[in-house]
């Protein structure tokens, strides 16, 4: 028998929680619901979700300190789920380490498909190393491994949420070339996304606080159109 994946419900709106609980159990997932931050942090821990959906206005410890301190231990995925629609509201989501962002009320078959989608970027490969290759590519002092979702940078892992590590070996995969935002967005979050070009600068400028310019490579900013991870001779 296969295990469900679980996911976590933090909403302290318990009619808004149960109907997300009935529809991702129509889908099979089990679920937990609980209704402020502090038990969130706990039922991290004992529940082990494999996705979180997290409102942000939450009593006691709000939304954005329990993103902060999920992503400080683990990179479980974060889709937020708040009537705060502005757009400072979901950068600062998308900065403190969240996979995506709905502003409600939503459409419960849009939030399913979210929910899929993060989870198929974010499974993990079981196959034999034999049968499917490392997604790996390497540069001076720098590995990106999307096979088991490592960074090697400077000789130390570097951790990053899974859409920060998958932005950046998509770029590193094709040196030199430009990719619009509207191309990284599709490619990275997929179809289902529904966004704005805004969350691509987000994350870049998420990677570039943690993986600084090489003197034989970079990410480079192409004004007016996109990104590129730019080097000087070929990866290994």
């Amino acid at each position: 028998m296969v295990n469900k994946q679980k996911i976590l419900i933090v909403d302290d709106d318990e009619n808004i929680a149960e109907l997300i609980s009935l529809y991702l159990i129509k889908e099979c997932f089990e679920t937990m619901i609980v209704g402020d931050g502090e038990s969130a942090l706990t039922a991290v821990d004992s529940f082990a979700p494999n996705l979180i959906l997290l409102d942000l206005m939450l009593p006691g410890i709000d939304g954005y300190q329990v993103c902060r301190e999920v992503r400080a231990k683990q990179q479980t995925p974060i889709i937020i789920l708040s009537a705060k629609g502005e757009v400072f509201d979901k950068v600062l989501a998308l900065e403190l380490g969240a996979d995506d962002f709905m502003e409600k009320p939503f459409d419960s078959k849009e939030l399913v498909a979210r929910v899929k989608a993060v989870l198929r970027r974010y499974k993990p490969v079981v196959s034999s190393p034999e049968s499917h290759p490392d997604k790996r590519v390497e540069y001076p002092d720098l590995i990106i491994n999307q096979t088991n979702y490592s960074v090697i940078y400077m000789g130390k892992t570097v951790e990053m949420p899974p859409k920060e590590l998958e932005l950046l070996y998509f770029l590193a995969s094709s040196p030199n070339h430009v990719f619009t935002r509207e191309q990284l967005l599709d490619q990275i979050w997929g179809y289902e996304y529904i966004g704005d070009t805004r969350t691509v600068d987000v994350h870049i400028k998420r990677l570039r606080e943690k993986i600084k310019d090489h003197a034989s490579w970079k990410i480079s900013t192409i004004w007016g159109i996109g990104y590129k991870f730019e080097v000087k001779g070929n990866p290994s």
